[in-house]
C-alpha cells in the first residue's frame, strides 16, 4: 500500500522535547490532572501569545464551554457565532441552554462578516435581546477582521470569545490571534498545528475568567479539607502527562508555521496558471499560521471538488471539504442565520466550491508534488 499522505497529523519534535517532559512526569509520578507541566505549559503559552493568564483544559471544546460560562451565558440567552466552522464552536452554546445565532462569512477573510454581524445586532435591538457573547472563529489559521467586529461589540457592550482553535501563532495587526477578544481559546487536537493528543487552553487578560475556569474544571472543589462543593463542576483539567507533550510542541511551533506557509506557497505557485483554481486569500492585516491550505474552484469549472478528493483518495491521500456551515447542519437548522448578501451566502459558496488540501508538516516535497500532479492531471 502507498504511504498515506495526511491532511494534518501529529508531528513530534525531532529533538525529543515532548518525551523529555513526559519522562519527567513519569519519573516524578505526576500523572494526575495537575502538576508542574500543567503549570508551566499555562505560563509558557501565556508568555508566547502575550496574555496575563491561561487555564489548561481537556479540549478546546471544554475551553469554549467554560469561556462562555465565565462570560455569564445561561439558559434563555442568545450567542452570536460564526457559521463557517466546526460544530465544537457552537455546541457549548447549547450545553448552557442558550440559543445560537449564526453569522455568515466575509469573502475576503472567510471569517465572521462585520456587515452580517451588524444586521444581527440590529435585529437583536428590535427584539430587545442583545446576545450575551459573540463567538468569533479564526478559520484555517487566519484571523477575522477584528477591528470592525470589536467596534460593533463594544458599541453594544457585548463580550467576544475568540475561537482560535485553528490559529495559534497567527497575528492580527501585530497582536496574537486569540488575545484580542475578552477570552481566547486554543485547541491541541491531533490535527492542529501543535498537539497534546487532545487538549485545549483558555486565555485571557482578565485573570478572574481563567481562575474561575480552572476552579470549574476541577469539579468546583472548595478550599476545604473535606470535599466541599457550592457550584456544579466539570472534569475538564489537562493532565500533567499531556501538558508535557504540549510544552515540547510549543518549542517547535514557529518551525511548524514556517513549514505550513511553505506548503501553502508551493500549492499557490503550482496552480498559478490554472484559472479554475484559487487559493484561500491571505489578508495583509496579519500573518496566518497556514494551518490548512485551502483552495476553491470556479463555479464554472468542469472539475468539481469531489473529483479532486476522489482522485487523491485513490492514491491514499487525505483531503477534506471545507466545513459545512452550521446553519446548514440538521441539528442547528432551526436557529437564526444572518448574511449580508442577497445572493448565495458566502459560507455556503465556500462549502460548495472549497477543498482542504494535504497540509501535513511531515509531508515531503516529493509527496506534495505528487498531490499537485494528480490535481493538475484533472485539468488537462
Amino acid at each position: 500500500m502507498m504511504t498515506r499522505i495526511y491532511l494534518a497529523s501529529p508531528h513530534m519534535s525531532e529533538e525529543g522535547y515532548e518525551q523529555a517532559y513526559v519522562k519527567g512526569a513519569f519519573d516524578t509520578n505526576w500523572v494526575a490532572p495537575l502538576g508542574p507541566n500543567v503549570n508551566q505549559f499555562e505560563q509558557e503559552l501565556a508568555d508566547y501569545v502575550g496574555v496575563k493568564s491561561a487555564s489548561a483544559l481537556s479540549s478546546g471544546t471544554a475551553a469554549i464551554h467554560l469561556g462562555l460560562k465565565a462570560l455569564g451565558v445561561k439558559e434563555g440567552d442568545t450567542v452570536f457565532c460564526s457559521t463557517l466552522t466546526f460544530s465544537a464552536s457552537c455546541n457549548p452554546i447549547l450545553y448552557l441552554g442558550a440559543t445560537p445565532v449564526f453569522i455568515d462569512s466575509d469573502a475576503a477573510t472567510w471569517n465572521m462578516c462585520p456587515k452580517a454581524l451588524k444586521k444581527a445586532f440590529e435585529d437583536a435591538i428590535k427584539r430587545h435581546q442583545l446576545p450575551k457573547a459573540v463567538v468569533v472563529v479564526n478559520l484555517y489559521g487566519q484571523s477575522a477582521d477584528m477591528d470592525l467586529i470589536l467596534e460593533l461589540c463594544q458599541k453594544y457592550n457585548v463580550p467576544i470569545l475568540e475561537d482560535a482553535a485553528e490559529s495559534l501563532g497567527s497575528t492580527y495587526k501585530g497582536r496574537m490571534s486569540g488575545t484580542i477578544g475578552d477570552i481566547g481559546i486554543y485547541s491541541f487536537n491531533g490535527n492542529k498545528i501543535i498537539t497534546t493528543s487532545g487538549g485545549g487552553m483558555m486565555v485571557s487578560n482578565h485573570e478572574a475568567y481563567t481562575k474561575k475556569a480552572t476552579f470549574w474544571a476541577t469539579q468546583s472543589r472548595e478550599a476545604e479539607r473535606h470535599y466541599e462543593h457550592k457550584e456544579i463542576g466539570y472534569n475538564y483539567r489537562m493532565s500533567n502527562v499531556v501538558a508535557g507533550i504540549g510544552r515540547g510542541q510549543l518549542k517547535v511551533l514557529n518551525e511548524r508555521i514556517v513549514k505550513k506557509k511553505e506548503i501553502y506557497e508551493t500549492y499557490k505557485e503550482a496552480f498559478r496558471d490554472i484559472e479554475d483554481i484559487e487559493m484561500m486569500n491571505i489578508c495583509d492585516f496579519g500573518e496566518s499560521n497556514y494551518w490548512l491550505s485551502v483552495m476553491t474552484l470556479k463555479e464554472t469549472s468542469q472539475v468539481k471538488p469531489m473529483d479532486i478528493m476522489l482522485a487523491l483518495e485513490k492514491e491514499n491521500i487525505e483531503s477534506r471539504p471545507v466545513w459545512k456551515p452550521m446553519h446548514m447542519q440538521p441539528v442547528f437548522k432551526q436557529y437564526p442565520f444572518f448574511t449580508a448578501t442577497d445572493d448565495q451566502p458566502v459560507s455556503e459558496d465556500y462549502f460548495k466550491r472549497g477543498i482542504c488540501l494535504p497540509s501535513d508538516t511531515k509531508m515531503t516535497a516529493e509527496q506534495q508534488q505528487h498531490v499537485i500532479d494528480i490535481i493538475k492531471g484533472l485539468f488537462k
